[in-house]
């Protein structure tokens, strides 16, 4: 399971750390995408083919599918990670996620997300304010 926060800084070849504690999760390569509120989406490959298997199973024939499934697929890349431990972000990436000189990265169960670290501190601080909310919200769906 992926969870935790970890802040780094992107060096001047653009390569960034992953955290330690990930890395024994993901292995030699991973996924990433574009994400939701302006982050990136970092999976492990035996999580993609899932997602992406899950993806390959919805009505194409909707616009909303299409649209989706070309957001995420057209944004996606397989990396690398070097023997350091560090992955190269293509730029394409970074600029959609405004992510520059340091990425904040956010296990979230089965995914890595990759923020701007400003962002980051902006979005959390709203999640933290409303999360009495969103818990009441989810646990009547049953999630809790």
């Amino acid at each position: 399971m992926l969870i935790g926060e970890y802040t780094h800084t992107i060096d001047d070849k653009n390569r960034i750390s992953l955290p330690s504690k990930f890395r024994k999760e993901v292995g030699k390569k991973l996924i990433a995408t574009y994400g939701l509120e302006g982050c990136l989406f970092l999976y492990p490959t035996t999580e993609w083919e899932k997602i992406s298997d899950e993806m390959g199973k919805m009505d194409s024939l909707r616009a909303d599918t299409r649209g989706f499934n070309r957001f995420m697929f057209g944004g996606a890349v397989e990396l690398e990670v070097d023997s350091l431990g560090r992955v190269l972000i293509p730029e394409y990436l970074r600029e959609f996620a405004k992510i520059k000189d340091k990425g904040v990265f956010i296990g979230v169960h089965k995914r890595i997300e990759m923020w701007n670290d400003k962002k980051w501190a902006e979005y959390k601080q709203k999640v933290v304010v409303e999360a009495d909310v969103l818990a009441e919200k989810l646990s009547q769906t049953g999630a809790f």
